[in-house]
């Protein structure tokens, strides 16, 4: 089981060297990709002294089948290789006869599995993939308790997953075991041991369910070669726009930091000379009404300071994308925006009096849209 565990790991750590998007996935946490499941079996059996070989339509009579259960768990360790442990307990049969009762026998069998998702490992991971084709090969111990015989056992199978939900799907598992030929209690003194032919066989089909446990998905890695190839034009004419906003910005707050406050003439009468000033923004991240960053608060400074020496009314707007959002969440959101700097101003010493705000709700007018995430601020 370690030796197994061991080469699973090895093989993920390759797996996710992939460079493709396709194949490629981010590694999950250990406690990640886990599942339990649960079936009912039916069972066919027949032992070393039917070595002659049994016909197909003598394979599923009612005197060497039987029902059991089985349940597992396991984990996945990328999208395509997974551990199962799985036990399986039968009521059985030991084919002396023909006759089922004479035959009946009771017994267990306790496997470790290597799982191949050749769904993913073929077509690449798909979490919403309705149908996952799942080979796997195992070994294990069994118990007869009719006859008290132990035997180590080889088994293989396919498995189908069939999914519902995220976290349920529908097994069909179809699995095919080789025991010790003194397994089922016979032919225990004259059996060739090392003759593969004359072992015990049991083919099961087992019907149940799978339940996921924790993160069941797996996230996909960045196409690396893909992002290289973004056109340079369009990463130049977004530093271009950006570029162009710090200027503008730039000689905007020159103007308002370069205003003259009022002048007293003698006799006491003040000349108040006006003072131009245009929007400074202040920016959000997604779905947040905090502001990003507190530099954004340098520009809206000199806007206090003016507003408090000429006695000015200021108006904050907010604003949130109209790309993320209904209008209803996107209006709630602009006027919280538009609040948070009101409340910046009045810790800057405005008068909250003095401070208008209102919501423009999502929109769309500057590229790239995430620099809609904002609230202006300027003199009234």
């Amino acid at each position: 089981m370690v030796l197994a565990f061991a080469s699973v790991s090895v093989a993920s750590m390759a797996q996710d060297a992939v460079p493709t998007e396709k194949y490629s996935v981010s590694t999950n946490s250990f406690w990640s990709n886990w599942f339990v499941q649960a079936n009912v079996v039916g069972t066919s059996f027949w032992g070393s002294q039917e070595n002659s070989g049994v016909k197909f339509d003598k394979l599923f009579k009612g005197y060497r089948t039987n029902l059991g259960f089985s349940v597992a768990v396991g984990k996945w360790f990328t999208p395509g290789l997974g551990l199962r442990t799985k036990f399986t307990g039968i009521w059985g049969r030991s084919v002396i006869s023909e006759d089922k009762k004479i035959n009946a026998s009771k017994y267990w069998v306790l496997n470790e599995q290597v799982l191949f998702n050749l769904s993913n490992m073929i077509c690449g991971y798909n979490e919403n993939r309705v149908w996952n084709f799942i080979p796997y090969v195992g070994a294990g111990v069994g118990r007869n308790m009719s006859y008290n015989t132990y035997s180590m056992d080889l088994n293989a199978g396919i498995l189908n997953t069939f999914r519902l939900s995220r976290k349920v799907a529908v097994n069909l598992d179809i699995n095919y075991g080789l025991f010790d030929p003194r397994f089922d209690g016979f032919n225990y003194h004259f059996a060739k041991k090392n003759s593969f032919k004359n072992m015990d066989r049991t083919i099961n089909v087992e019907v149940g369910l799978t339940y996921n446990l924790g993160k069941a998905t797996w996230n996909k890695t960045p196409d690396v070669e893909a992002i290289k190839a973004l056109s340079q034009g369009q990463i130049d004419a977004l530093n271009a726009q950006l570029a162009d906003a710090n200027a503008e910005n730039a000689r905007l707050n020159n103007l308002i930091k370069n205003h003259k406050c009022p002048e007293t003439k003698a006799g006491g009468e003040k000349i108040v000379k006006e003072v131009v000033s245009a929007p400074v923004s202040v920016f959000f991240n997604l779905g947040k009404a905090k502001i990003a960053s507190q530099k954004d608060l340098q520009n809206v400074q000199a806007i206090a300071d003016a507003a408090k020496a000429n006695n000015a009314k200021i108006v904050v707007t907010g604003y949130a994308d109209s790309k993320t959002g209904n209008a209803n969440i996107n209006q709630s959101l602009s006027q919280k925006r538009a609040e948070a700097v009101a409340d910046a101003l009045v810790n800057m010493g405005v008068d909250r009096a003095n401070i208008e705000t209102s919501a423009a709700g999502g929109v769309d007018t500057l590229s790239p849209i995430s620099f809609n995430r904002r609230a202006t601020v300027e003199l009234k």
